[in-house]
């Protein structure tokens, strides 16, 4: 069969004719019921012609950065606070239509901004669906799970899937399923909107063993049902899905099952990711299905996951490259189905949710292991089909369940190791004044989960992102000697302290209170008593011996731009005012507060 590439939003989906995309029929189940005539929606339908959620960006502050330093910040790039998401040091910045690029770009150079990105829209990386009858589970022996099951089947295990919900009646899922979440809008309504999310479920944790359906990875875990979608496509925004990760990890999630494009690639949902992982749960996402190396450089936090075939060989649609941690199953995967049915499906959806079941029967097999410790496991336990350690296309192997469980078995996990951590700028003795950068180095025999910032004992915040960096605004402590102390804590609860960095704050000396000489302004044009009509360019200049702080500019006694240069340009549109007399003010005002000001007067 001849597969086609469908370029739709900037993104490349693989599509089989006259199957999926072309509403063709379903004959697959276990008991042998034929679902005849069912249709489903192609995931490019309904998609908004940008990729990104309009009028909206995700923005993390460094740590220790004051909400009001933080919303003016914001207020001087077009920007206005939102939600922070969840726990997490996330905010959704509400923008200008058609500004969210620019608004991002000029945010990603603020010294006092960790990240700022746009909330793009993802979709989900099914391929296909099988039209044929199925009889075997292929990919369950491939990978050795019968023999892990001899050890332990995932019990005690939560595995969140995070997708479309899933179908709680399906006889294969309704004793599998916990109380879920919608991140998408809030609420516990977790039915699936499309049928995708019931599929990824079913393959990490359906019932088995129980005389119907289909065999799942890990049958003794529970599944959370996260939905971060309302689309009927199935797409989700950057912002819904942290959102359901914290929730995840906040409701005692061990493993998420991301099976979307390009999340490893995402700073937010890699914060929420850290966030799970500083709790001791694992994140699972699918690498893609476009055929292709993004070019993504390998995530700390989220395991990305290729598929392969009944060959072991990668699938011609799988993505691949360096952010590749392990390959997994993902072709004619045999599943459950919305409407108690089942369907084999094909994509990176299902070898994510794969690798899900194995981390899941790693976790059961040995609750002591750190994530850390689970993700060490899966890589060294994986298959090198390949012959070498690391590869591309199938990044350290492809999952061995039986030796994963083997290998859990005998790993002790006991880190007694502490951090090192030091403030390596300052330096002792720097004199600072304002907002300062504080910059922090730890490291770990494991990983470090946070670092903590102190001023005179004082938390002034914390990181848990490497580059450890501080905006420290050291107004909020009198001018004199202050000590700056770091701590870092690992995932094991050790924890340990830096030494002490003494320096000085002067912000007294940089307000300059002998400065008595207040700025000049000049309105350069238009020229007093001039005549305007349309739109003109009122430009105001402004000099100070020390330096200007603030320049406004007024129209007949209305603020209508500012600026912290000594320069400001407005377009000033005259059809919108009356005709007559107008008058023209700017306001200067230096870091003494020493103020000057001029007015011109022009007609209509």
């Amino acid at each position: 069969m001849k597969i086609k590439r469908l370029y739709i939003a900037g993104m490349v989906l693989l599509a089989v004719p006259a199957l999926i995309y072309m509403g063709g029929y379903l004959r697959d189940d276990l008991l042998g019921i034929i679902n005849k005539d069912i249709e489903q929606t192609p995931p490019a339908a309904g998609i908004p012609d940008k990729k990104w959620r309009a009028g909206q960006i995700l923005v993390k502050p460094k740590a220790g950065l004051s909400d009001r330093e933080f919303n003016d910040v914001l207020s001087k790039n077009q920007g206005k606070a939102g939600e922070k998401i969840g726990s997490l040091p996330l905010h959704v910045v509400s923008v200008p239509k058609n500004a969210e690029e620019a608004v991002v770009r000029a945010l990603s150079k603020n010294p006092h901004i960790e990240f700022a990105e746009l909330d793009m829209l993802v979709q989900l990386t099914e391929t296909t669906v099988n039209d044929q009858y199925f009889s075997i589970a292929w990919h369950l022996p491939k990978i050795q799970t019968p023999s892990a099951w001899d050890v332990t089947k995932g019990e005690g295990v939560t595995i969140a899937v995070l997708d479309t919900g899933v179908d709680g009646g399906h006889q294969d899922l309704v004793n599998q399923l916990l109380p879920g979440y919608n991140a998408a809008d809030g609420s516990g309504t977790t039915s699936d909107v499309m049928g995708h999310g019931t599929a990824v479920a079913g393959t990490a944790s359906a019932q088995t063993n129980n005389s119907v359906g289909v065999a799942s990875i890990a049958w003794g875990a529970k599944i959370l049902p996260v939905r971060v979608t309302n689309d009927p496509t199935g797409a989700a925004y950057y912002s819904d899905i942290a959102r359901g990760l914290n929730w995840a990890a906040d409701h005692n999630a061990d493993v998420a099952n991301i099976s979307f494009d390009g999340i490893s690639n995402s700073a937010s949902v890699t914060t929420a990711a850290q966030y799970m992982r500083g709790k001791g749960g694992v994140v699972i996402a699918a690498a893609g299905n476009s055929g292709i190396d993004p070019g993504f450089t390998d995530n700390p936090y989220i395991i990305s996951v290729s598929a392969t075939d009944s060959n072991d060989a990668k699938a011609s649609w799988s993505n691949y490259g360096s952010f590749i941690d392990v390959a997994a199953p993902g072709v004619s995967i045999a599943t459950t189905k919305m409407g108690n049915a089942y369907s084999k499906w094909n994509g990176t959806s299902f070898s994510s949710p794969v690798t899900a079941g194995v981390a899941a029967l790693i976790m059961a097999a040995n609750p002591n292991l750190t994530p850390d410790d689970v993700e060490k496991v899966l890589k060294e336990s994986a298959d090198k089909i390949a012959g070498t350690d690391f590869h591309p296309y199938f990044g350290n192997g492809r999952v061995n369940a039986a030796a994963a469980v083997q290998l859990a078995l005998n790993t002790t996990s006991k880190d007694t190791v502490p951090p090192m951590v030091s403030i390596f700028s300052p330096t002792a003795g720097s004199v600072i004044s304002g907002i300062s950068q504080v910059d922090v180095s730890a490291s770990d025999n494991i990983g470090v989960s946070e670092v903590s910032l102190f001023a005179n004992g004082v938390l002034v915040g914390t990181d848990n992102v490497a580059p450890y960096q501080f905006s420290w605004d050291s107004k909020g402590v009198s001018d004199g000697s202050v000590v700056l102390t770091a701590s870092a804590k690992d995932a094991a609860g050790n924890q340990a302290s830096s030494g002490n960095v003494s320096i000085t704050v002067k912000n007294q000396t940089a307000l300059a209170p002998q400065d008595q000489s207040p700025p000049t302004v000049q309105i350069t044009n238009p020229g007093n008593g001039a005549k305007v009509t349309g739109v003109i360019s009122v430009n105001v200049a402004a000099n100070d011996n020390v330096g200007v702080a603030k320049l406004e500019l007024y129209v007949d006694g209305k603020l209508v731009s500012s600026t912290t240069s000594g320069s400001l340009t407005y377009k000033w549109n005259t059809s919108k005012v009356a005709s007559g007399a107008h008058v023209i003010s700017s306001v200067a005002k230096d870091k003494a507060n020493n103020i000057g000001q001029t007015s011109i007067q022009v007609s209509k």
